[in-house]
């Protein structure tokens, strides 16, 4: 019987893929402090980029974060008017969030800013192995997804 001295974190997917995560999440932190923004409130850029309006739970839901979360997100970017909230015309209890013209603008820098350096974390990957790894990810986060969904039932 194996004991505990027989675990290695790092024979486990799961923690290399924390590692991994939080690492570019740092990366992409660094690179997005100087426009003025954080790495965590790339999920609002990118969902609501288009000039759509979402509820404060549709970003929550879609961006993978709970509601505590996205509200503090929420409330620094309109404290640096980066986002506006309308009343819903469907429901008068909650409001659309939309980007400003100044987070529109700044739409092409965070491009450039995340994708400086873009492939050095996948620097000595063959083209295979990259189209590999991303199927594997999308596979793995389709598992994990019907997880939550199943433990929330």
């Amino acid at each position: 019987m194996p004991t505990t001295m027989d675990w290695n974190l790092f024979d486990d997917p799961a923690p290399l893929v924390n590692m991994a995560s939080r690492s570019l999440m740092r990366l992409g932190d660094r690179r997005v402090r100087p426009l003025g923004l954080g790495i965590s409130q790339m999920p609002v850029l990118y969902l609501l980029r288009e000039g759509g309006a979402m509820s404060q739970k549709e970003l929550a839901r879609h961006a993978k974060v709970e509601q505590p979360s996205m509200a503090q997100t929420l409330a620094r970017m309109e404290r640096d008017g980066l986002i506006k909230r309308s009343p819903d015309p469907e429901d008068g209890r909650r409001s659309l969030i939309s980007l400003t013209k100044k987070a529109l603008s700044r739409l092409a820098l965070v491009r450039e800013a995340l994708q400086a350096d873009n492939g050095k974390e996948l620097e000595g990957f063959s083209d295979v192995e990259i189209s590999t790894l991303v199927d594997l990810l999308r596979r793995l986060n389709g598992n994990l997804d019907r997880l939550l969904l199943e433990e929330s039932r």
